[in-house]
């Protein structure tokens, strides 16, 4: 055995590593790090979620199963690798998709199938809290499932004991702590910046606004308590090491970091959590978030303000659909493939037609498309009707056709940035892009680029993801330095010297971009024509 593997087994055995787990939308994934905070085993799990009467939701039962399963794949890759059974680590922290709505009783019991950031159903208190607060409060946000779940008078209502998100749920069930870190809980309800903890003043109009309901709770006393990055927030119970490990061999007593979102974990594996840093996540949904300097001049509904694990302010835009429809697309091709007689590999058919979209003509020759599988709420849609339009005289080729696909998958998101970019003059240094619309070499950086028009870079490290976040964010808490801050913990210790590729926006490419948009905005009309029409 080499050096370097005896000493990671030895940091396995004397429990020096730390652990992240992240749900995201279709996989599970747990990265293990050592003590200089590589990734040194992992395990992923995939999973879907299922649209139940008009809810998107996962059950309880497949968000056990995925956690435990990718626990397992995961230290099933150390007694692999290593030759040693996991017992014991430093730190656990875990993230999930943010938002969306869990809400539980005095017992414990969850009151209403898991309502995901996915729905698009709260519009009303959407816009009525918004209103209200002088503060964005978009459709996915806890506090406006709660609010609609009032105003449609949802028996469960009255019975609520607990309030939290996929995070904070898992961390409560391993650790008895209702608590979550101050970037997950700021999609829950607005943080106030000086304090690190939710909006109080707000909390007391929310509470005003329905107490004609009588209702025996107050907002205060559902919401978990908010902690920052490097804060302890518990420890791993007799009854938690079970439910995570169901061989039984994961002892108790691990401290856990504060439960963090998706999108403050990107941040943390792009190193994005200083001002005029940015981040783009992009797979089944994209998001992009931006650290500002200072707070916007006004709300806008189609911005989310959200905090870094830290606490700073960011802007968020975010789009329900990046991935999925050029996925389906793919997939046809590969049916088309099979049905020729021929096989090829997946990675193959990605890369070589995704590469395709590299030669069409900077605005994709007049094609027009929408990815739209589930409703988008930055271009005011509450359903998605995926298509794809041209005109007769549109240049209708392969390449084209791959290149609008891309385009289009960060339509919306493109929309939102705007605002950004333009209207609110954030000055923003150079984006850093994770997920699968970058696995393609080059291709999602320049296409990006060409939406952005700024520098995108794509770090080494960039496919770790959001579990390697949660796992920096357990790190930090237990290996910091006397008042060392995540922002100098991540660069000294994490990045320095880390290597990665960055490519500048291509003049062409980015007045090719803005024409597609033209048509895009345009072409919404369609879009609202089938979704009224085709149900």
């Amino acid at each position: 055995m080499t050096l370097e593997l005896n000493d990671i087994k030895n940091a396995i055995i004397n429990g020096q590593t730390t652990l992240g787990i992240e749900l995201g939308s279709t996989r599970i994934k747990a990265v293990l790090i050592d003590e200089n905070n590589r990734p040194i085993a992992s395990g992923g799990y995939d999973w879907e979620n299922s649209h139940v009467d008009n809810i998107w939701t996962y059950s309880l039962e497949d968000i056990w199963k995925g956690v435990q399963g990718s626990y397992q794949k995961m230290a099933g890759n150390v007694a692999e690798k290593y030759g040693v059974t996991l017992q014991t680590t430093k730190a656990i922290g875990f993230s999930g998709m943010m938002h969306g709505y869990m809400v539980f009783d005095k017992d414990e019991k969850l009151l209403t199938p898991f309502r995901t950031w996915r729905n698009n159903i709260t519009e009303e208190a959407s816009k009525a809290l918004t209103e209200l607060f002088n503060y964005p409060i978009p459709q996915r946000w806890s506090i406006a499932h709660l609010y609609q779940a009032i105003l449609n008078q949802e028996e469960h209502i009255s019975n609520i004991s607990f309030m939290t998100t996929l995070a904070g749920y898992i961390h409560w069930k391993l650790t008895g702590q209702k608590v979550l870190g101050v970037g997950e809980a700021s999609g829950m309800f607005p943080i106030d910046l000086n304090t690190g903890e939710f909006n109080l003043r707000m909390i007391g109009q929310f509470n005003q606004l329905i107490a004609s309901k009588n209702l025996p709770w107050s907002l205060e006393s559902i919401l978990p308590k908010v902690l920052s990055a490097g804060e302890k927030a518990g420890e791993l119970t007799q009854e938690g090491a079970k439910l995570l490990d169901a061989t039984g061999e994961l002892k108790p007593g691990i401290p856990l970091c504060p439960p963090e979102g998706d999108a403050g974990t990107g941040m943390v594996a792009t190193n994005s959590v200083s001002v005029r840093t940015g981040n783009v996540s992009a797979g089944t949904s994209v998001f992009a978030m931006i650290v500002l300097e200072k707070e916007l001049s006004r709300v806008y509904p189609e911005i989310d303000l959200v905090t870094t694990p830290a606490g700073k302010l960011v802007a968020m835009a975010h789009s329900n659909n990046c991935t999925s429809d050029y996925d389906a697309w793919i997939g046809l091709f590969a049916q088309a493939v099979k049905a020729l007689g021929m096989e090829v590999d997946k990675p193959k058919l990605y890369d070589t037609l995704l590469g395709l979209a590299l030669q069409g003509d900077p605005d994709c020759g007049g094609l027009l498309a929408y990815g739209y599988i589930s409703g988008e709420h930055i271009t005011h849609f509450e359903e998605g009707r995926p298509l794809f339009v041209r005109s007769s005289n549109s240049s209708f080729n392969i390449a084209n056709f791959m290149r609008v696909n891309l385009f289009t998958a960060l339509g919306a998101l493109k929309t939102g940035l705007d605002i950004l970019l333009q209207k609110e003059s954030v000055k923003v240094d150079e984006i850093l892009g994770h997920g699968g619309f970058f696995k393609t070499k080059e291709v999602g950086q320049k296409i990006m680029a060409a939406a952005v028009n700024v520098p995108v870079s794509i770090m080494e490290t960039a496919g770790e993801g959001g579990a390697w976040g949660i796992a920096l964010l357990a790190s930090y808490m237990v290996n910091k330095g006397e008042n060392e801050t995540l922002e100098d913990f991540l660069k000294n210790r994490v990045f320095a010297g880390k290597k990665g590729s960055s490519i500048a926006p291509d003049p062409k490419d980015v007045a090719g971009f803005n024409e597609f948009m033209k048509r895009y905005t345009k072409g919404l009309a369609i879009e609202r024509a089938a979704v009224d029409n085709l149900k």
